[in-house]
């Protein structure tokens, strides 16, 4: 023989030394699920060891996270059923639970990057991303209100707007509007290949969002389209998008490499919401050993092209990797 290929795996330090991926806490995004209240802090049952909680309670969990490193979260908030309306009018409260997040969050560590999520699915009574009217999801009213939602969180203090409702256009309108009320310095980070996944369950139970009616194919991308999330993707970045997301990440590697092939922007992947359940299960069961795997399903994400990892393995990861 004249190539021996395990010679370059006999041992950790050497498989190591020679690793093509590697992952730091840098490249990690944290999704954090803020309710209404105070002094709660409740598990969603179908995330197991992952928390919804009131904004008096953020205090800790800022503390922790910045001890290990995390350099980027992205916010969530569930919304009061009564506050919920067909013109999803809390989406632009000016006192809503969003802004009070962004600014206490930033109030306790205005180093970490504030990524919000700009999507009406949480302030609709239907569950769905855009204004409804007779059973239609309305694309460019929607927009607008996205534009003026993004403003909202820009002045709030926010670093990063992540549009997550695919509607046509709203990237361009929401750079427009950044730009005209001079929050230029605000970044976009685009759900610019947002699947109609299936994926998407334990999330919808952590803000109640699900669909009220029929399901979100119209808007979201069809699972067996490749080309398209290409179309998707490069349309973004001419729009203005400063970093472009695929979700969810582990069953479409193949879409994050596609698109890390074809844009300069970072690129960035959702591990989802059932993506970690599964994992959680299965561990939880026996079946798998559940720190191999997230580790596994990470390092996949990262070979795939991904720069950027939003994951509720974040901090599960990231003490992995410190005690490695």
């Amino acid at each position: 023989m004249i190539h021996r290929f395990r010679n370059l795996r006999k041992s950790d330090a050497v498989r190591r030394m020679v690793a093509e991926t590697t992952i730091t806490a840098d490249d990690f995004i944290l999704p954090i699920f803020i309710t209404e209240g105070s002094k709660l802090k409740e598990e969603i049952s179908s995330m197991p060891n992952y928390f919804r909680m009131s904004l008096d309670m953020i205090s800790q969990e800022i503390e922790e996270i910045s001890k290990l490193g995390v350099q980027s979260v992205l916010l969530f908030t569930k919304v009061e059923d009564d506050k919920k309306t067909d013109d999803c009018r809390e989406a632009l409260n000016e006192k809503g639970l969003m802004v009070r997040s962004i600014q206490r969050i930033k109030s306790l560590n205005p180093n970490l990057i504030v990524m919000t999520d700009v999507a009406l699915d949480p302030f609709s009574p239907y569950g769905h991303d855009g204004i409804v009217r007779n059973s239609k999801i309305l694309n460019d009213e929607t927009v607008d209100v996205l534009a003026r939602m993004s403003e909202l969180h820009a002045v709030a203090g926010a670093d990063f707007v992540a549009p997550s409702d695919m509607m046509d256009g709203r990237i361009i309108r929401i750079r427009e509007r950044l730009e005209e009320t001079g929050n230029s310095e605000v970044g976009i980070l685009s759900y610019s290949a947002k699947y109609a996944s299936s994926l998407y369950g334990p999330f919808r139970d952590a803000l109640e969002s699900a669909p009220g009616f029929g399901d979100k194919k119209t808007y979201q991308m069809d699972y067996r389209n490749r080309l398209e999330a290409i179309r998707e993707v490069v349309q973004d970045v001419k729009e203005g998008a400063d970093i472009v997301m695929i979700k969810p990440a582990g069953m479409y590697l193949d879409i994050i490499r596609e698109v890390r092939n074809t844009v300069t922007v970072p690129v960035a992947a959702y591990q989802v919401s059932g993506e970690y359940a599964m994992i959680k299960a299965s561990a939880i069961n026996g079946w798998i050993s559940e720190e191999t795997a997230i580790l596994e399903s990470i390092y996949a994400i990262k070979r795939a092209g991904a720069d950027l990892i939003a994951s509720y393995f974040t901090k599960d990861v990231i003490r992995l990797l410190k005690n490695d």
